[in-house]
């Protein structure tokens, strides 16, 4: 009997805890009037991440992610024509935060191991910079891709060489460790995103980890408009809204609850495209490099090898793409032309064709920042990893809906779709 889904298999969304905790502490703060941004339920969350990234931690609770990353750059003291380093292949919003402050985003490539930064590229860069520029980088800003940990004992060493901070995007790395230690605790700031398709949700919202109480302090600080202490409204550093809604902690400290499980689950999720993608030629699936890396598998993702046929391979990219692809919120410009510089190969977009046919949602590997026209003029230290990751991968559903019957089904429609 050939299993069919009843519902579109989507990449990762948000699942709420059985017992309904989310509604308790929503109801709470309706049923106290604690609907502003700040509150029991932002205190409460903000304690339950502090223990599960370590108490010797304080981690304040934001809007988003893009904002924590914010804010730690300002804290880092990055202003104006800066430098700051970030990893190329990743999502715009650990890039996107460096421009907001009048900084430069310098982009590095990825090593094959994790497909994260490259630790012997970051420090060609920081010696070209200080050559170039005469004074180093700001900050660091690696990134932990699809949950996977980056060499971050290497990237510490060469930072604490240099005595650049380290600000770890662990937005999509939440639950993930190295060494045994939680990922975004190595820097001096690390950053987590709730967004509602990551290990756990908000509905919206990030979180920023502090190195002390001080620190957090004056994150936020920064986070609550800037205001002195004076009985009206006093401003002498520009802040920002930046704080979590006390409804939407709520929603957070549910989610805790069941933080374990989603992590478990999308790791079981990850063995199970093991067993099933054994013996098919030409996909390969990312796993941890060694047992010092424990991802969270946020996103499990393939390889096609370029020499894999896949039906359909003719008419990839013959039809203008309306709204985004991975469902993208927000509004989205036409697509100018049907190809741009820098695109997958031509077997993983009818691949992605073919499974969205059978209402199973995939996604391109995220493009790297070096390639996008908005950062064409950029300092870019390039290998050729992260663009060859770009044309050869796909991300599949991993999400704590994604039952085993459709994993399953996935790969059984992968497999119909090879030639």
């Amino acid at each position: 009997m050939v299993y069919i889904p009843n519902k579109r298999i989507y990449l990762c969304l948000a699942h709420m805890s059985e017992d309904g905790i989310e509604q308790k502490y929503v109801k709470e703060a309706f049923d106290t009037n604690w609907v502003v941004p700040l509150g029991p339920n932002v205190n409460g969350f903000e304690k339950d991440l502090e223990s599960f990234v370590g108490e010797d931690k304080r981690v304040v609770a934001l809007s988003a992610g893009t904002a924590a990353v914010h804010l730690a750059l300002l804290a880092c003291g990055v202003g104006p024509s800066d430098e700051v380093i970030v990893q190329s292949f990743t999502f715009c919003a650990s890039s996107h935060p460096v421009t907001y402050l009048g900084a430069i985003p310098v982009f590095i490539d990825s090593e094959m191991d994790t497909w994260n930064m490259d630790p012997e590229l970051l420090e060609e860069a920081i010696k070209d910079r200080i050559a170039k520029t005469g004074k180093k980088p700001k900050a660091i800003v690696p990134v932990y891709l699809y949950g996977m940990p980056a060499k971050i004992e290497e990237i510490m060493a060469i930072a604490d060489k240099y005595d650049i901070p380290v600000i770890e995007d662990a937005a999509e790395g939440l639950g993930s460790q190295y060494d045994g230690q939680v990922c975004g605790t190595f820097g001096r700031y690390g950053v987590l995103s709730f967004n509602g398709n990551k290990m756990i949700t908000t509905s919206g919202g990030g979180a920023l980890i502090c190195p002390d109480e001080e620190t957090k302090k004056k994150i936020m600080f920064y986070a609550t408009q800037a205001r002195e202490a004076y009985p009206y409204y006093q401003h002498e550093e520009i802040g920002y809204n930046y704080r979590m809604s006390n409804i939407c902690a709520g929603i957070g400290r549910g989610q805790m609850t069941v933080l374990d499980e989603h992590i478990a689950h999308h790791q079981h999720t990850c063995q199970l495209y093991k067993e099933l993608l054994s013996g098919v030629e030409g996909i390969t699936l990312h796993e941890n490099p060694s047992s010092r890396f424990d991802s969270n598998y946020w996103l499990n993702t393939i390889l096609l090898d370029s020499s894999l046929h896949v039906k359909g391979e003719e008419h990839a990219y013959e039809t203008a793409i309306l709204g985004a692809v991975g469902g993208a919120a927000g509004v989205t410009h036409a697509a100018s032309s049907l190809h741009t510089d820098s695109e997958p190969n031509r077997n993983v977009e009818a691949m992605r064709m073919a499974l969205d046919a059978a209402g199973i949602e995939s996604r391109p590997l995220w493009k790297p920042m070096h390639l996008q026209p908005i950062y064409r003029n950029n300092p870019a230290y390039v290998n050729g990893v992260s663009e060859s990751l770009f044309k050869q991968g796909l991300c599949l559903p991993s999400g704590p809906c994604v039952t085993e019957k459709e994993v399953a089904y996935i790969i059984q429609e992968i497999k119909k779709a090879i030639e």
